[in-house]
């Protein structure tokens, strides 16, 4: 059952770091748009007025998104408020799932004493492809989300059970962040666990793919590795973040148009 009245406002706050932000699904005028922009747009056209903020900020550890979004998302008492993070933390060296776990528990204990519904969400099976060696600790991860959610009555996107979204389509071409599709996919996923009709399905099959030769696959690669893995590992070794000169694109909440 849907925690949302139609027909009611809903005021809706976003917090984390790129998934959220909508890095990889941009606007025409290079700013992220994302799943959570497309929920916000399906959402609006059920409920009376959806006012919306987004504060994810590409980048962001849980401790930031803890320090930098929690307070400003407790304040604004959200009707309901989507909480993703610590991804970035297990590509890190000593990423410890467990105490991301309760860091994660705390930020949601205080979004239900603020009276939100809160969303959580465990990420897309990764045992094929380049971060299969680190299926571990995010597995470790998202089986502590799950005990989270089931704790405090939150709603749980459980994009482990979307093989839809392992699809190679479904990913920009960095690998890391979700495609304009995947996040489309995945807006409407989130539409389901909430109970907010929509018109499309996010499990419609693929197009059947055509094959890729050996030769292209490994142009492929070595691209990826020149122009995206290569500055990744850059800006780990000197502490740097690609998200060190940008801000939340929402910082208030405002009202958001059906559709958009």
């Amino acid at each position: 059952m849907s925690p949302l009245g139609e027909g009611e406002r809903v005021d809706y706050v976003a917090i984390g770091d790129s998934f959220t932000e909508g890095v990889g699904d941009w606007y025409p005028d290079g700013g992220a748009r994302g799943w959570a922009d497309r929920f916000a747009g399906h959402l609006a056209g059920h409920a009376g007025e959806v006012r919306y903020a987004n504060l994810a900020v590409r980048g962001k550890l849980l401790r930031q998104v803890m320090t930098e979004q929690l307070p400003r998302a407790v304040e604004l008492r959200p009707d309901l408020a989507t909480f993703s993070a610590g991804g970035n933390d297990l590509l890190r060296p000593g990423g410890d799932p467990d105490r991301l776990a309760r860091v994660l528990e705390i930020g949601v204990r205080r979004l239900r004493e603020a009276g939100a519904e809160v969303v959580l969400f465990t990420g897309v099976n990764i045992s094929r492809g380049y971060m299969s060696g680190l299926i571990g600790p995010f597995a470790r991860y998202y089986l502590n989300i799950r005990s989270i959610a089931d704790r405090y009555g939150c709603h749980l996107v459980d994009q482990w059970s979307m093989p839809v979204l392992a699809d190679a389509r479904a990913w920009d071409a960095d690998r890391l962040h979700m495609s304009p599709e995947g996040h489309r996919r995945l807006a409407l996923g989130v539409c389901e666990v909430l109970g907010v009709p929509t018109e499309e399905r996010w499990d419609e099959p693929w197009p059947e793919a055509a094959p890729v030769a050996w030769r292209q696959a490994r142009s492929a690669d070595a691209r990826w590795a020149r122009e995206f893995l290569g500055p990744w590992v850059v800006r780990r070794l000197t502490g740097r973040s690609s998200g060190d000169s940008v801000t939340a694109k929402r910082p208030d909440l405002e009202s958001y148009p059906s559709g958009r």
